[in-house]
């Protein structure tokens, strides 16, 4: 799972799906810790699914790029170390946009290549989606990284989502809305409602 940048709901949507599929989540770099991490997010939002909340490979607690977080905390993040758990079904959290530099010379697309695994944008509906995602798009598919499609988040529309995909040639997944109240019931109400779960087997 990646986003087309930072704080644009690909936790929430993460956590959404984790409770859906009854899976494992994972979000192997972590930065901004000081201030909570994702994992409790999710573990909070996706209900029964608490407790296979993977712990993070690197937990950085500067809310920096990984590669500057790194550098600046006195760690030195070896992507080998970033295989893959071995527990299915798996939902994996990017850090950030695909090209994230995770090193100096390593971005969380990269990664996503050498895993070889379907890849979820999470993209929001807001000005300037269009040109994110399809630059989101090009950068996974330059490293043929495969893409099973883009999920919405935000508020209805229609225009640009249809662009995205049909522009993208990618899979329009569905659309999460923006929940008044922000919980496990509510979240997983909002997600059944706007997602095929078959979609995502």
């Amino acid at each position: 799972m990646t986003g087309t940048a930072s704080g644009i709901g690909k936790t929430v949507f993460s956590a959404a799906l984790t409770g859906a599929l009854g899976a494992h989540y994972w979000k192997p770099v972590q930065v901004g810790s000081a201030s909570g991490a994702d994992r409790e997010t999710v573990a909070q939002l996706s209900g029964p699914c608490a407790k296979q909340t993977l712990p993070e490979t690197y937990r950085l607690s500067r809310l920096l790029s990984p590669h500057h977080a790194a550098e600046m905390e006195g760690v030195e993040i070896d992507p080998d170390r970033l295989a893959l758990p071995d527990v299915r079904p798996l939902v994996i959290e990017g850090t950030g946009g695909v090209l994230t530099p995770i090193t100096r010379e390593v971005t969380c697309a990269d990664i996503f290549a050498e895993w070889g695994l379907l890849t979820i944008i999470v993209s929001p509906t807001g000005r300037g989606s269009i040109n994110e995602s399809l630059l989101t798009i090009e950068a996974l598919r330059a490293r043929r990284v495969p893409i099973h499609g883009v999920a919405f988040v935000g508020e209805a529309n229609g225009n640009t989502e249809a662009t995205i995909a049909e522009m993208g040639q990618v899979r329009r997944l569905g659309r999460l809305p923006h929940l008044a109240a922000l919980n496990a019931p509510a979240l997983a109400t909002a997600f059944a409602e706007a997602f095929c779960i078959d979609d995502f087997a």
